[in-house]
């Protein structure tokens, strides 16, 4: 599969028909995964506060610490804490950029603090921030020389003026390290001076599926965007979906989270397919 060029990308951006958008999209998204979209059930916990057990409805296909760590130590000791609760479930922790904050030295420091976390029981890296990293390739290819993944890129802000920037510093980066599984071009967080539309954001996705050809999957947050935009998405060039709620509750089975997200993929014509952290089928 060959990416489009940066002048293709900006005529997506361009162009009115978000139909056409849409369709150039998801016919590249259908000639990788076909029907299929995955999905994680994510049982989120802060690293101050790391429970003693799961809630007795949760069903994660991925424990995930999050959170800012005030030091190595408290690091080290949430891991640790979430290994055990975690069992045999992959446990993820933490952002990219704030480990090598904490690791306060370069990269050879952040080596060393990833090998620390991994001895405690970490997997994977949660997230790799582009927009937060100076050197996203060095610091990834860092924690992975500390036996740890970092599977999972993203955005925290879009950049003003440059909306292809980041998903092709995205394709950049896997080229030059390779091993991302999944490309979340959405920003995490809404810039108050030009927040985005739904409508630039299924552009986004877009463009990211077609710019970011040497990347597997482009994902879309469940809870961050909601069913509705997320359904969208998954129509547009999006195949995964992060974030869904590990907890069943008390609503019924028709409105459970399990039920709600295979719904929302079905109903996009697409085929619900639950995987773990590691993206193993469940």
């Amino acid at each position: 599969m060959t990416a489009i060029s940066l002048d293709e990308a900006r005529a997506i951006l361009a162009d009115r028909d978000l139909i056409a958008v849409g369709a150039r999209g998801d016919d590249a998204r259908r000639r990788r995964h076909g029907n299929k979209t995955t999905f994680v059930r994510v049982f989120e916990i802060h690293t101050d506060a790391v429970p003693a057990a799961l809630p007795a409805s949760a069903s994660p296909g991925e424990i995930r610490v999050t959170g800012k760590p005030p030091s190595v130590a408290a690091a080290v000791a949430a891991v640790k804490a979430a290994r055990a609760l975690a069992g045999p479930t992959p446990l993820s922790a933490y952002s990219l950029d704030d480990l090598l904050e904490l690791a306060a030295g370069g990269l050879a420091s952040l080596t060393d603090l990833v090998a620390r976390l991994g001895a405690a029981g970490l997997e994977i890296v949660a997230e790799a921030p582009i927009d937060r990293l100076p050197d996203a390739a060095g610091a990834i290819r860092a924690a992975r020389d500390a036996g740890v993944q970092v599977p999972r890129l993203t955005v925290r802000e879009l950049s003003a003026g440059n909306p292809l920037r980041f998903a092709t510093l995205a394709r950049d980066i896997q080229s030059s390290v390779g091993g991302v599984r999944a490309f979340a071009p959405l920003a995490r967080v809404s810039a108050v001076a030009q927040p985005s539309t739904g409508y630039d954001d299924v552009k986004q996705i877009a463009v990211a599926r077609l710019l970011a050809d040497n990347i597997d999957s482009i994902q879309v947050d469940w809870a961050l965007y909601g069913p509705k935009l997320a359904q969208v998405a998954l129509t547009m060039g999006a195949d995964d979906v992060d974030a869904v709620s590990a907890l069943e509750g008390d609503l019924g089975r028709r409105r459970s989270p399990i039920e709600e997200i295979r719904g929302n993929i079905t109903a996009a014509g697409l085929e619900p397919v639950e995987r773990d952290a590691t993206w193993k089928t469940r």
